[in-house]
């Protein structure tokens, strides 16, 4: 490890340590006395959920089977809080609550008993004490999202005593968020804790200085997380979708209310709309980069036909630096950045200068994904390099990710710059030349990819060259880099040659990816982020021996 290396490493661990024992000075002693208080008699309006609902998972519900997170939980009769919990991820989304909106398409009397039930239950066994996953900041402020936007469900035919106890626990749960909402972490689930204190605000009865608090505080961080171009500061494209799904019912519940609007709530929905249809590939899924995973349909749709901007996508996502080659039905995205900080990278992948490529509803070269309901090894595995659509050098990511536990999963070196210039073209074909540092500092090279799409979108042509900088021309020694195109499962792939493959999708639809430089290989994969879970692909690989073969030129052109 080289010295810069280690007086990195050493300020990262001297950064987490001041910021843990900071956040530690900043909450005190937490305890149940310190945000007990008086409770409202009541809730003002139940904001909307526009989260698609399932009344198969509804029925699982009220049966005592709860599908969480890609596992199922048999209760036989007990409550899930007393049973041991299939995953974390499992446990998350179960003390979310976000559960309860299944419930709203099955028997009215079965899904009250039931949502009554599990909720007194949940403020039996975790609402007296704080700790715990159950009072993660980001897990509060969903819980409380779904307990006000849910609470017709919860709350029919419910008793007085019962009625106390929930409003009693919400009034609670949003003491302690306001407390502990500086210190959360950065990014969505910091904004989101913000959002669930606006939606409080109004939802329930309030003094005219809280709400105006609440709204004041939710304004910043949507001025620092909601960038000009739309982008959300983590760069994962799910993150506009996800957003959305809470930004709209919060402006209809202040719009219903008549209360005065947050400053900046209707231009960050305006400016995020522009961002998603960036990111959205013509057959209606989002690309797949920085910790992003499938998106249903019914997702998506949910929040676009509030979409009032209209327009082309943009080329370009200058602020979270992305770009975009549109011609015709041919569309190529690109990631072109790297983290925008320390703090954003705990989802951030090592997939700088990564291609996704679609042709019509076809997604035929994409990225792994994340997977959803994984474990963290996996995860972590699909954050690598060799889980893009890119290029790896000697079998090592371009940007380096933590294994410390006492740090987490951020990016802690790799690359620190990445170079981009467009060539775009009179007739209408569209390029891109960018080069990243990524290698540089372990291997002294510079990796360099050009990708151009023809005017009449039926070629791309691509050129990966490895150089050494300030002497492109020199001879490179050794080393050996692998291109990889991972290919949509959906995908079907027939070898035509060595140097030819052909991709066919499902209607027929074919491309072929060639490459005279070199052979095309085809090996097995990985595809994390399916609906269905982790999925078997495949993936097609030029190998560079970069001492006889530092630049490969490849193309893919549409066959009818």
């Amino acid at each position: 490890m080289q010295l810069s290396d280690r007086q990195r490493l050493l300020y990262l661990y001297l950064r987490e340590g001041w910021r843990r024992f900071s956040r530690r000075l900043a909450l005190g002693k937490i305890s149940a006395v310190r945000f007990s208080g008086g409770a409202p008699d009541r809730l003002i309006v139940a904001p909307t959920d526009l989260h698609p609902a399932d009344s198969f998972a509804g029925e699982e519900i009220t049966a005592g089977r709860f599908p969480l997170a890609g596992r199922v939980l048999d209760c036989e009769g007990e409550s899930p809080f007393a049973l041991e919990l299939p995953s974390e991820e499992f446990a998350v989304r179960l003390h979310s609550f976000g559960w309860l909106r299944h419930l709203r398409l099955v028997d009215p009397d079965k899904a009250a008993h039931t949502a009554r039930f599990i909720v007194d239950d949940w403020l039996q066994s975790h609402g007296r004490v704080i700790g715990g996953l159950a009072w993660r900041p980001d897990v509060a402020a969903q819980r409380i999202i779904a307990w006000l936007s849910h609470s017709p469900v919860v709350l029919k035919d419910a008793d007085y005593p019962f009625y106390r106890r929930f409003l009693k626990s919400l009034a609670f749960q949003v003491r302690y968020l306001r407390h502990v909402a500086d210190t959360t972490r950065d990014g969505e689930p910091r904004l989101r804790v913000r959002i669930a204190l606006a939606m409080a605000s109004i939802a329930m009865p309030a003094t005219a200085s809280k709400m105006r608090s609440a709204a004041r505080n939710l304004d910043a961080e949507l001025d620092r997380q909601i960038l000009p171009d739309g982008g959300h500061c983590s760069r994962n494209p799910r993150a506009a979708l996800d957003l959305l799904l809470d930004l709209l019912p919060l402006r209809q519940t202040y719009v219903n209310l008549g209360h005065d609007m947050p400053l900046q709530l209707i231009p960050s929905i305006d400016r995020i709309y522009p961002a998603l249809r960036f990111f959205r590939h013509q057959g209606g899924e989002l690309a797949l980069f920085n910790g992003a995973t499938y998106t249903l349909a019914n997702e998506l749709m949910s929040v676009l036909r509030y979409d009032e901007t209209g327009g082309a996508p943009f080329k370009a996502l200058p602020s979270i630096n992305y770009d975009r080659l549109a011609v015709k039905e041919t569309v190529v995205l690109m990631d072109t950045g790297m983290p925008k900080s320390i703090d954003l990278s705990t989802t951030h992948s090592a997939g700088t200068l990564s291609i996704e490529m679609s042709s019509g509803k076809n997604r035929f070269i994409v990225n792994s994904g994340r997977p959803r309901f994984a474990g963290d090894a996996m995860r972590q595995m699909a954050r690598m390099t060799a889980a893009h659509s890119v290029a790896t050098l000697n079998d090592t990511s371009s940007s380096r990710i933590s294994t410390s536990r006492f740090l987490g999963p951020i990016i802690i070196g790799g690359v620190s710059k990445v170079n981009v210039a467009r060539a775009e073209r009179d007739s209408g074909a569209d390029g891109i030349t960018a080069s990243h540092d990524g290698y540089l500092q372990r291997f002294g090279l510079i990796y360099e990819r050009d990708i151009f799409v023809s005017a009449s979108g039926t070629e791309i042509r691509g050129r990966e060259r490895f150089f050494k900088p300030g002497a492109p021309g020199a001879a490179i020694d050794k080393g050996t880099a692998v291109v990889r195109f991972h290919v949509h499962p959906n995908i079907q792939l027939y070898p035509a040659s060595d140097n030819e493959v052909r991709l066919v999708a499902p209607d027929g639809e074919a491309w072929a990816l060639t490459c005279l430089d070199i052979g095309i290989e085809e090996e097995e994969d990985v595809f994390f982020a399916d609906p269905s879970g982790v999925r078997a692909s495949r993936q097609l690989t030029l190998t560079m021996p970069l001492a006889e073969t530092p630049e490969v030129q490849w193309s893919l052109a549409r066959r009818r």
